[in-house]
């Protein structure tokens, strides 16, 4: 059964979910490979697994198919600039971090340091996504900062970050309980 979706109301829906920004990197042979992902989730914590999708027509998404490895630096509101950067086609690979203060992890991928946090991780599984390809990894390496609280989000096609309330999962919950 073939179902036909209106493109418009379909890209309306999604982008009414907000999410957080993440620069994904990886290196091939000595070539450092980027992008802006907002489609980046947890899988497993145990063990620990996250997948993030590339869009099959970006020059990263065979970069980081045959090196295996990739960092994924989740974007502090300081990452604005960083994330808009990565998120432009056609940029020059050889200076692309040239304004964009990093470091190397372990793994030898790039990893930004306008980032709440990062992960080093390694591929474990690919799967076809359409015109995306889901890469799953298994997460090698973890940091976070405790100096920088505010996230960088992303909602129909805007930045923003969050209102912090004073509710909580469990205070709402014990409040229904009540």
């Amino acid at each position: 059964m073939t179902v036909t979706v209106d493109q418009a109301a379909f890209r309306g829906a999604l982008s009414r979910f907000a999410s957080g920004v993440t620069v994904v990197t990886t290196v091939l042979d000595g070539v450092d490979h980027a992008m802006t992902a907002s489609a980046f989730t947890a899988v497993s914590l145990d063990p620990p697994l996250v997948l993030v999708c590339s869009h099959k027509v970006n020059r990263f998404h065979d970069a980081v198919l045959e090196s295996g490895i990739w960092g994924v630096s989740i974007l502090a509101e300081e990452g604005l600039s960083a994330s808009a950067w990565f998120a432009h086609r056609g940029r020059p690979l050889e200076t692309q971090f040239d304004d964009h203060p990093h470091r190397r992890g372990e793994s030898g991928v790039v990893l930004l340091d306008s980032s709440l946090a990062w992960l080093e991780c390694t591929t474990e599984t690919v799967v076809d996504g359409g015109d995306h390809t889901i890469l799953i990894g298994s997460v090698v390496g973890a940091g976070v900062r405790d100096d920088l609280d505010d996230p960088l989000l992303y909602y129909r096609s805007h930045y923003g970050t969050i209102v912090r309330r004073s509710e909580t999962e469990e205070t709402v919950y014990e409040g229904e309980q009540a």
